[in-house]
């Protein structure tokens, strides 16, 4: 005989599981939709802006890394978004990858004295991405032509980039707009004058990018 479960403990079970079923399901803040942006200018999110690198290992493997805490502004507006602006400072101090003697290799002083380091060195300056045009390629797709400037050069760099979501982050996180984006592209090291170790670390690095603003 299956014993019934005495009325207290009956009752302090259906307390415990009352204001469980009882709370409202949690929402994303966020949606791909852009009745959303209000528009404005955005500062860019330094902690949820990303730019992940990646370059071909010997032929064998991709090998990838994190540039972040990238600052700057976008001007945006709904109603004209081919008239929208970016301009951004990635600091190349920040780059982080997995393997300790890479990172000391990346950002090490030259090896003799005068000589240029192998990559960025000590002290690199920040990379710079400012857009000089924007091309629309259908709903939330584009193209956004610029310059970047890096390790003192600067040449042209086209991004295809997507529309992502927008919406307001919950009052206790400050209420914001936020909107974000992703974007793709390929650029040479070696017209950066990065050139070391080429071909075995290939020339070409992809880059992919998460873009995060607020205002």
């Amino acid at each position: 005989m299956i014993k019934k479960l005495p009325l207290a403990l009956a009752t302090a079970a259906l307390a415990i599981a009352l204001p469980l079923t009882a709370q409202p399901a949690m929402q994303k803040p966020g949606s791909p939709s852009t009745a959303a942006i209000t528009g404005g200018t955005y500062q860019s999110d330094p902690h949820h802006t990303l730019v992940r690198w990646s370059v071909d290992h010997m032929g064998f493997t991709p090998y990838t890394g994190l540039f972040g805490d990238v600052t700057g502004t976008l001007q945006l507006d709904p109603k004209r978004p081919a008239a929208a602006k970016v301009d951004v400072t990635i600091p190349v101090s920040s780059i982080t990858t997995v393997n300790h003697d890479l990172m000391a290799h990346l950002l090490r002083a030259p090896a003799k004295e005068g000589a240029k380091p192998d990559f960025f060195g000590p002290n690199p300056a920040p990379a710079h991405y400012v857009s000089t045009s924007v091309k629309l390629l259908g709903k939330n797709r584009a193209q956004i032509m610029g310059n970047l400037t890096l390790n003192g050069v600067t040449r042209p760099v086209v991004l295809d980039a997507s529309f992502y979501g927008a919406g307001k982050t919950p009052a206790m996180m400050g209420g914001k707009e936020n909107v974000g984006f992703t974007a793709r592209t390929a650029i040479k090291r070696s017209d950066f004058g990065i050139a070391f170790a080429i071909p075995i670390v290939s020339d070409e690095v992809a880059l992919e990018i998460a873009a995060a603003f607020a205002k």
